[in-house]
């Protein structure tokens, strides 16, 4: 079976694609508006980019009436970003992150979660995500009806549980991150793994 994206199936883009390239990782993002409102919300079209220097990329879509949502506007305002990790333990507020608000109200109190302090980024982290990135921004790529955010990664927040102090790596057989599957409400635990040792 051939799909023709430019033709045929364009507008089934979306849900063929978010189906097919599984699972994503969550990028649940906390931006803080002018009046000083956070603002959290999850992307699945996320992943980290490069390592020299450190970046991570999201793509916030827009809302409907084609204007961008608030987590686009926040960070085209402060320039400044955190992505929190999803793990299971917070899975379900994540989701809740996804609902829509009234303007000036805040995911986080809807979802009882906590703000915590950021040390180099105005945005707070989400105190229950086992992990946050405080970001700034590179820059923002518009290509059509995508809008790319590349962020540079400054600091590191890591529940102390998931990091080994003396070999500086992550205990990944702690980390019982979620990832996204096919659209509308799939997700997946990421605990079944295994192991294959690359070739030499």
């Amino acid at each position: 079976m051939e799909l023709d994206l430019e033709g045929e199936h364009a507008d089934r883009a979306y849900t063929i694609l978010s189906a097919l390239v599984t699972p994503r990782p969550i990028a649940w993002v906390t931006t803080i508006d002018a009046s000083g409102v956070v603002n959290a919300a999850p992307f699945s079209f996320f992943n980290v980019l490069g390592a020299t220097p450190p970046i991570v990329g999201f793509c916030p879509g827009d809302r409907d009436d084609g204007t961008p949502k608030d987590t686009a506007l926040n960070v085209r305002g402060s320039h400044a970003f955190v992505v929190n990790l999803v793990d299971e333990a917070v899975a379900e507020a994540m989701n809740l992150t996804a609902a829509a608000l009234p303007f000036g109200a805040s995911e986080l109190t809807a979802a009882g979660l906590t703000a915590a302090a950021s040390s180099v980024v105005k945005p707070p982290r989400i105190a229950e995500a086992p992990a946050s990135l405080e970001c700034v921004e590179w820059g923002t790529l518009q290509i059509g009806g995508n809008r790319l955010i590349i962020g540079l990664v400054k600091r590191i927040h890591v529940r102390d549980d998931l990091f080994d102090p003396t070999t500086l790596r992550i205990r990944t057989e702690r980390y019982r991150v979620i990832g996204r599957m096919a659209s509308p409400d799939w997700y997946c635990h990421t605990g079944d793994r295994f192991e294959m040792k690359r070739p030499r």
